[in-house]
């Protein structure tokens, strides 16, 4: 399973929010955070899950490594 693709496509068709500075935050999860259900992926509780991060035509910054996508962080 892709599951940043499917992330993605969900951002992008059931009209996820975007942050002021243009980054997306998606949520993963057996439930929604409240409000931000367009932003969330479902998992399966008691299963594992593997996200995969890529870029097609990335720029400069991605080569000389002045950036990097952030990880991903447990939220309580």
């Amino acid at each position: 399973m892709t599951i940043v693709l499917t992330a993605l496509s969900l951002l992008r068709t059931h009209g996820g929010s975007l942050r002021q500075d243009h980054s997306w935050d998606v949520y993963f999860g057996p439930e929604a955070p409240e409000g931000q259900e367009n932003n969330w992926v479902q998992t399966v509780p008691g299963k594992g899950w593997n996200t995969i991060f890529r870029l097609y035509g990335p720029l400069e910054a991605w080569y000389d490594k002045t950036w990097r996508p952030g990880d991903i962080e447990l939220m309580e």
